[in-house]
Formats: C-alpha cells, sequence, structure tokens
C-alpha cells in the first residue's frame, strides 16, 4: 500500500472515474453483476486514495489484483473473445487502471476505456431509445477530457460542460458527413459471438403451450411495407418453421438435408410485393406471407423447399428483405414417397381415442377432402374453447384435449388436428408463424407482434397438393379478422388493457414504433446499397465505390472550409467579466472627478495620468488601479476569485 503523491489531481480524477462508471452502467444487465460492483468498489477507492483518505494499492497488488479479474472472467465466459467477454474484460482492467491514475496520461487511458465501453453498447443495442443515453455519456467523455487537460483547475466545470458540447456540435456534420459517404463493407464487423444471448420468437420445435408462453410478450416481431392493397385480414399467415417429426408431445423441425427437394409452385390469384423488416431474435428464421415465391439473391436469408426462409446465420440485428407472395398456390409436383412417409409418421401405440375418430370420419368421409371437412366439424360443433389457461395435459395428450379437458390455444389445435390427419391416412405437418398485424397509419405498415404468434396444420391433398388448414378458425372464427387481445381480453396484460382501453395511448405507441421503424430502416439499415441510391440521386450517373470516394473528399473539404470560416471570422465582443464590470465603475467615478481615462491608456499609465493632473486623487486611486493591473494581467492571481471579490467592495466603498 502507499499514499498517493502530493498534489495528485483528485478533480480531473472524479470526471475520469464519473465517464468510466457511465460506460460500465451502459451494459448493466449485459455483463456480470460483478463485474459492475467491482468498477463501483475500485473506484471509490482511487477516489478516495487519492484524496489521501486511505492509502492505495501498490504495484505487486494491482498485478494480482488484475490477474484474478482476468481469471473471473474466463471461468465465467471461458473465452475472452465476443463482445460480452471483451466488454467484461475491458470493465475488469479499467477498474484495476483507476487504482494508478495520479499521472494525466493514466487518467486519458480510463477515459478511453470509457469510450470503448461507449462503443461495445452501441454495438450491443442499436434502439432509438439509447440515443439520448449514449449522447449524455460522449459528452460526460468529453468534459472529462476537457477538464483533465487543464489539470490546474483552471477550467471549471460549467466552462467544460460548454466546450465539450461545442466540441461534440462542431464534430456532429463531419460524424454525419462519414456516416454518409464513407464506404461500408458487405457484412457486419461488429456481428460478433454473443453466447449469452438468449433467443427470442419461435424456434424449430413446438409443444402445445409454447406459444402461449410467447404471447405473453407484445415486443415486435417484424414490419411489413406492402406495395399496393394488403391482403385481406383471414390471409395474413406469415410463414415461419415447419415441423414434420411428433414424438407424441413435440413437433420438430426435421434437419436440413431431410427437408425436400425443391418443389414448384403453380400460384393462384394475385402477387403480393413488399418489403419487411425483422427485429433481432437470434433464431435463423425469416418469416413471409404464405407462400412465398421468391426473394432476392443479395440478402442473407434463402428458400428451403418447405418454402421457409432461413437466415445464413443468426439474426443478431435488424434484417431487411424484399420477398414476392402468393396467398393461394397449388403444388405441381406429386408428393414423394419419402415425404409421405415422413409425414404420416405417428409414435406407436399413443392416443388410441384419436385414432378411432380418426377411422371413423374417414370412413364416413370418403374422400380426404371430405376427412378433412368432417374433422373441422368435428371441432367446430363438439363445444371446444379457445384460451391461454387450458388444463395441463399428459399421457395421450391429443386424446385429453379432444375427448377430456377440449380447452387449448392454437398450438393444442394444430397439434391434435395433424395428429388426427395422420391417423386418417391424410399426410399433415404443422406450420408455425404469425397471423395478422397492427396496421400503422403513421407509417404506413403493419406491425406483427410476438403476441400474434400462431399455428396451423398443412395437409397433402392429391388436387391441390399442400394446403393451409387452420383448426383454430373452426373454433374461435374471430381470430382469423381480430387481434389476439380482441379475442381473448383477460390474456392481456394490465398494462396493455391500460393502452387498449385509451386511445392516445394506443395513438402515442403507434407514432413511437413509426419512428422506430424510421429509425430501423434509414439508420440501422443504411448499407453500401444506400449509399449508391444516394449518390444516384445526388445526379452521380454512374455511382461506385469511385463515387463514394470523390463525394466523401468533397464533402469533408466543405466540412474544413465551413469550419475555417467558422473559427476565422471576427467574434462580437464577449461580454464583460466581473472584474471587467468593477474596473468600468471605478473608471466612472474618476471621471465624474474630473479624469477621464482615454482609450489607449491602461490601467498603470491612467494611475501616472491621475498623478500629474491631480496628485491628491492619484494617492487614493493608484491602489485601485495597481490591484486591477495585477489582477487582469498577473500570472496566478486573475483566478483569485477573493481577491475580485474583494476589489469588488473597494471600488463600491471608493468616493472621489
Amino acid at each position: 500500500m502507499h499514499q498517493a503523491p502530493p498534489g495528485a489531481a483528485v478533480r480531473p480524477l472524479a470526471w475520469s472515474a464519473a465517464a468510466f462508471l457511465g460506460g460500465v452502467l451502459l451494459h448493466l444487465g449485459h455483463v456480470p453483476l460483478w463485474t459492475i460492483l467491482a468498477a463501483c468498489l475500485f473506484t471509490a477507492w482511487s477516489v478516495a486514495g487519492h484524496a489521501r483518505r486511505v492509502p492505495l494499492p501498490g504495484k505487486t497488488l494491482r498485478v494480482a489484483l488484475a490477474l484474478a479479474l482476468v481469471v473471473a472472467v474466463l471461468a465465467v465466459f471461458h473465452t475472452l473473445n465476443g463482445l460480452e467477454a471483451g466488454t467484461a474484460l475491458l470493465t475488469a482492467m479499467g477498474s484495476v487502471k483507476l487504482l494508478e491514475t495520479a499521472r494525466r496520461r493514466d487518467r486519458y487511458v480510463v477515459i478511453a476505456a470509457a469510450l470503448y465501453l461507449l462503443l461495445a453498447a452501441a454495438l450491443e443495442g442499436q434502439d432509438l431509445v439509447f440515443l439520448p443515453i449514449y449522447a449524455a455519456h460522449a459528452w460526460l467523455c468529453a468534459v472529462a477530457l476537457a477538464v483533465n487537460a487543464h489539470p490546474e483547475s483552471s477550467l471549471g466545470g460549467r466552462a467544460a460542460s460548454r466546450l465539450a458540447a461545442r466540441s461534440l456540435l462542431t464534430a456532429l456534420p463531419l460524424a454525419v458527413l462519414v456516416f454518409l459517404f464513407f464506404p461500408r463493407l458487405a457484412g457486419s464487423l461488429w456481428a460478433l459471438p454473443a453466447p449469452g444471448r438468449v433467443a427470442t420468437g419461435l424456434g424449430d420445435t413446438l409443444t402445445p403451450g409454447s406459444i402461449s408462453e410467447l404471447i405473453e410478450s407484445t415486443a415486435p416481431a417484424f414490419r411489413v411495407w406492402f406495395d399496393g392493397a394488403p391482403p385481406p385480414p383471414g390471409e395474413r399467415y406469415w410463414r415461419g418453421p415447419v415441423l414434420d417429426d411428433f414424438d407424441g408431445a413435440t413437433w420438430s423441425r426435421m434437419p436440413y438435408w431431410a427437408v425436400g427437394e425443391p418443389r414448384s409452385l403453380a400460384p393462384l390469384g394475385r402477387a403480393y410485393h413488399y418489403r419487411l423488416t425483422l427485429e433481432p431474435s437470434a433464431h435463423r428464421w425469416a418469416f413471409a406471407l404464405d407462400t412465398v415465391a421468391s426473394v432476392p439473391r443479395a440478402v442473407q436469408v434463402r428458400l428451403m423447399p418447405d418454402h421457409v426462409l432461413v437466415s445464413e446465420r443468426p439474426l443478431l440485428e435488424p434484417v431487411t428483405y424484399e420477398a414476392v407472395s402468393y396467398t393461394r398456390t397449388r403444388d405441381a409436383d406429386p408428393l414423394g414417397a419419402r415425404i409421405r412417409a415422413r409425414d404420416l409418421r405417428l409414435p406407436r401405440g399413443r392416443d388410441p381415442r384419436t385414432l378411432a375418430l380418426a377411422h371413423r370420419l374417414r370412413a364416413q368421409a370418403g374422400s380426404d377432402a371430405g376427412f378433412v371437412d368432417a374433422s373441422l366439424e368435428f371441432l367446430r360443433r363438439g363445444g371446444f374453447r379457445y384460451t391461454l389457461t387450458p388444463p395441463p395435459l399428459s399421457g395421450d395428450e391429443v386424446d385429453q384435449l379432444l375427448f377430456v379437458t377440449r380447452q387449448g390455444f392454437c398450438g393444442h389445435y394444430a397439434s391434435a388436428f395433424a395428429t388426427l390427419m395422420r391417423d386418417g391416412g391424410v399426410p399433415a405437418r404443422v406450420v408455425t408463424g404469425y397471423l395478422g398485424g397492427e396496421w400503422n397509419p403513421i407509417g404506413s405498415y403493419f406491425l406483427v407482434r410476438q403476441s400474434d404468434a400462431h399455428a396451423w396444420v398443412e395437409v397433402w391433398l392429391e388436387d391441390r397438393g399442400w394446403t393451409r388448414v387452420d383448426p383454430t378458425a373452426a373454433v374461435a372464427p374471430e381470430r382469423m379478422t381480430h387481434d389476439l387481445f380482441d379475442v381473448l381480453p383477460a390474456a392481456a396484460s394490465s398494462a396493455e388493457r391500460l393502452i387498449l382501453t385509451m386511445h392516445w395511448l394506443a395513438s402515442t405507441r403507434l407514432a413511437w414504433d413509426a419512428v422506430n421503424a424510421w429509425w430501423t430502416t434509414t439508420i440501422i439499415d443504411f448499407d453500401l446499397s444506400s449509399q449508391l441510391a444516394l449518390l444516384a440521386r445526388l445526379g452521380f450517373r454512374s455511382p461506385g465505390l469511385g463515387a463514394l470516394a470523390a463525394a466523401l473528399a468533397l464533402a469533408l473539404c466543405v466540412w474544413l472550409a465551413a469550419s475555417a470560416w467558422h473559427h476565422g471570422r471576427p467574434t462580437p465582443a464577449h461580454r464583460p467579466d466581473a472584474l471587467a464590470l468593477a474596473y468600468g465603475r471605478l473608471c466612472g467615478k474618476l471621471a465624474r472627478a474630473g479624469t477621464v481615462r482615454k482609450p489607449y491608456e491602461g490601467p498603470l499609465a491612467f494611475a501616472d495620468s491621475i498623478a500629474r493632473h491631480h496628485p491628491q486623487l492619484a494617492r487614493r486611486a493608484r491602489p485601485l488601479l495597481e490591484e486591477y493591473a495585477a489582477l487582469r494581467y498577473g500570472s496566478a492571481a486573475t483566478h483569485d476569485a477573493r481577491r475580485i471579490v474583494e476589489f469588488q467592495r473597494a471600488v463600491a466603498r471608493w468616493r472621489a
């Protein structure tokens, strides 16, 4: 342990520590809590040590603390690579660095760590709501830099704050120009591994209660802009993972190699062209209006043989793509024997009552289409209830649902209907995705939330191919044209019910979502293609990387010229400070006594002039004029606030 050196700058350290702690708190909830607690503890230790209240650790102890924190980060993340592990390591090392900040260079290192923590936070969360928080932290770091540049306290906190604000505002146009014209590489350099990120949204499995858990969230899943009229409400099915494998309790998606061969579709009806922006989910599923026919090759999603869109990597950031879909289609190819056997497979010995029901309905129907209609009629007239809180199922779950509880959600009915179809010899599979969407008149798009998650069934009919059948429509037909919370008001949270009952709150939420949508599509998704489109609008005939470089150089020249003009132009006279105001009052009193100061005379020359013309007056005026000269032009006395106050009082008392 050792004491801080005499005269250690506590004030610059306090600002540096505040900037660092601000950067640490940006990651609250993303890094282990112990790293944040360690940063707070070491910050308090550093400030108290430099204030000579407690001893600071020596070099050996600091090295030991640093090694211990590195081992702790490795123990938690099993790596030092990645956004979260790297942020935790930077937090830990910056905390130790705070314990040796006697020199200005050390404090600059701490502020640099704070700026890197700000960068990491911007990579972690890019929502618009974080923008003022990030701006405030950048300003705090700039204030800390300004204070450390004047360690002798010649720059007060308010002056440093104003200087930081002016500096950031001066740099803002440069940042905008670089954002617009600096060439952007394909891909995302910041898409680092994030092992701690929790996946949200639909997955590749379905159990009867899994979607009801997802529906508790009203977070956005994606937004859709249609070119022209949108499809009617009953056709707004957003296709997600297709699940073929069933073990009696859970439906699962087959491996990619087992999905099947590409199939050709014969479209029926009009084509819908639209643009869709997905929110991050950490899954690989992308969604499209059922059934999607094509997507641009330039985006990172690809079309699977079962017409499911899959991303090339987990969706850790918003993704925008354009697609074309048909809400009514017909398969042009027959169903292969391997796919038919797969989509008829059921676990043996389960749900015997469902099997008997399927055989009875199938015998009465006489055809696959008739069997489908008879099964839907069974659900329609069987006293089934649509609810988010059905009683738990166990054992033969489909039998219990169809013959005992008769209560369930879309996942329950989709699972039971697909089982019933397979028992009756009709190939069937479960499709998960979303249904509906809320129209946002401000942004002219449909907002699809996690609460719109849905499950339905596809059955194979020989004359139509894969055909969408929604058993939920037989149990709760109003769900096809209304939002979930309109059908089940009790399913909404208290906050959601408040929003639904107060129109102005609902309108405010839509307005805020429209602003967020603009931020995502215009700022977050601004890429190389957006830059080239901007150049085309600016008049470049063949926009490319060369044109981007030329536009950037031209923009930088304009910014430099504007900055030079701004800083070089004559500025209006500054407002006199307290010392100048007191001196002016003294000169006024002397003028009324018959001695007027000439414009070119300084305080000492003015005192000599008074002595030549009014010797008696000079004996009383010279001490004040000499004091003013010392305060105004002296080396350190200028900043002595006590002497300035005494000078003001002496001037106020002075009489000719």
